[in-house]
């Protein structure tokens, strides 16, 4: 028997959460990352191997922290000149966390929010990454059954970290592309209607600014009309901000706490943010997540929930010296903020060049790609088929827009800071290999209606970059023929 399967007798021994697939795992944003497992590219191993563009990783801005850590050896307890401390660090914490580690942390929240708004080191709770602080929220909040509403698109894997083990429920709050995916009030009140006609609970609204697919942030007038609609119905509201250092170009990034600060008559013990190290700094495997709650009875309980995850006193004691350093934070958020628009800007440059958009966007380390005309029609099975063809032939793991719940077919996030420019080069050469394998089967196809083929005429353009062309017979280690039953043919209707 495998291990991923379960007889009868184990259905009958074991927890419902041990049988049940409430992981996820079963979706194909997970079925991605399992075709990468197993055929990872390496540029001299594996060069024809799946390219991982699924994984929202930072992987820009290492070097800093590495020349940071070289320089300052006393931080770490596991060297000659931080050995005098391995003792009383190695020893017993307690869940509260080491108290120079929650005042650099809260100082580097501030900071990350351009000053505008300061944290209190006694409000931060630590949790086991973010997503065991997102889960320890709902715990807080939540009874199993209880309800909460996201706007969608929405992060793939909220559907295990916020419900698998809580037992919550999500309710949609659907946006479209017709105003570029943006949360308005009325949307909110669709879903909190349709949640009461399900005889289900609402506690809270969650929202992750900025958005995880979309690459953008909430502006101010949104964030107020969140506060107020919480206040409204008297529900929490969660706010996910573990991309705020990403931001790379204008608007900058608004937290809810300068919303909550500025706002009168606002009940404050109902706003909660989630943030951690994990994208901001890159330093996922440190497993560092940070609740901030303005409710002093989920930071006291979510302290206490903390014991279940936390965070390293080795860690810690590592970060509060880093993230003490002012000189150095401020170099890293800036010369960070820049190689991510950097890259993100080079990035869609030569995506636009192959007639590829994307939703415009100005943070993150991913673009919501628009791949809608390439859909043979417009549905979520045809998304489907076209992205099988991604993985299993042009053998990138882009994430299918129904991995988020977007309503609109054709979308895909695809990561691009998680790689370095050798690998870039290669993902892109693929891409144009892949667009330019269709518009030699649309040659060989009736022709369409004239103001469609001039429309479609921009996926024809070649282009360069770093020096290189992409012509026929030198597209850099890239799958060169399709399946010759790929469903890919355009759609008529974009």
């Amino acid at each position: 028997m495998g291990f991923h399967q379960i007889d009868e007798r184990n259905q009958a021994l074991l927890s419902k959460i041990a049988i049940d697939d409430g992981h996820g795992e079963n979706s194909a944003y997970f079925d991605g990352w399992k075709a990468y497992d197993n055929n990872p590219f390496h540029p001299e191993n594996n060069p024809l191997g799946v390219i991982q563009m699924g994984l929202a990783e930072n992987q820009l801005s290492f070097g800093m922290i590495v020349d940071w850590i070289r320089k300052h050896p006393e931080a770490s307890i596991c060297t000659p000149e931080g050995l005098e401390k391995f003792k009383s660090i190695a020893n017993f914490q307690d869940y509260h966390g080491l108290q120079e580690f929650r005042k650099a942390m809260a100082s580097f929240m501030g900071k990350v929010r351009g000053g505008r708004v300061k944290f209190d080191p006694s409000r931060i709770v630590m949790g086991g990454g973010a997503t065991g602080a997102s889960e320890t929220v709902i715990f807080c909040l939540a009874d199993p059954g209880d309800a909460f509403l996201v706007p969608s698109p929405y992060y793939a894997a909220f559907d295990r970290d916020l419900k698998w083990r809580t037992r919550a429920q999500i309710i949609p709050v659907h946006c479209n592309s017709s105003n570029n995916f943006q949360v308005t009030e009325a949307a909110l009140e669709i879903a909190y209607k349709k949640a009461q006609e399900a005889n289900m609970k609402v506690k809270g609204v969650i929202i992750t600014n900025p958005s995880n697919p979309l690459g953008t942030t909430y502006d101010r007038d949104t964030l107020k009309t969140l506060v107020t609609f919480v206040n409204q119905h008297d529900i929490h509201l969660i706010c996910d901000e573990i991309y705020s250092a990403t931001v790379f170009k204008a608007p900058t990034f608004t937290s809810i706490a300068e919303i909550v600060e500025q706002m009168e008559h606002c009940k404050k013990e109902l706003i909660h943010i989630l943030y951690s190290l994990s994208k901001d700094m890159g330093l996922p495997g440190f497993r560092v997540g940070i609740i901030y709650s303005y409710n002093d009875v989920v930071v006291r309980r979510a302290r206490q929930m903390s014991s279940f995850g936390l965070v390293s006193s080795q860690t810690q004691h590592l970060l509060a010296a880093m993230l003490s350093d002012e000189d150095f934070v401020d170099k890293f958020l800036a010369e960070n903020s820049k190689r991510v628009g950097e890259r993100h800007a080079r990035f869609t440059k030569e995506l636009d060049k192959m007639g590829i958009t994307c939703l415009n966007s100005n943070a993150g380390v991913f673009v919501w790609m628009d791949l809608r005309r390439l859909l043979k029609d417009q549905t979520f099975k045809a998304e489907m088929e076209l992205w099988r063809v991604i993985i299993n032939e042009v053998k990138l793991n882009v994430s299918p827009g129904s991995s988020f719940h977007v309503t609109e077919p054709g979308w895909f996030r695809v990561c691009f800071a998680n790689m370095d420019d050798n690998t870039v080069d290669v993902a892109l050469n693929r891409i144009h290999s892949f667009v330019e394998n269709i518009d030699k089967k649309e040659d060989n196809t009736v022709a369409m209606p004239s103001k469609t083929r001039h429309r479609d005429n921009k996926l024809r353009l070649s282009f360069s970059f770093s020096g290189r062309r992409y012509d026929k017979g030198n597209v850099l280690n890239s799958p060169h023929t399709m399946s010759p039953h790929s469903p890919l043919v355009r759609a008529r209707t974009y």
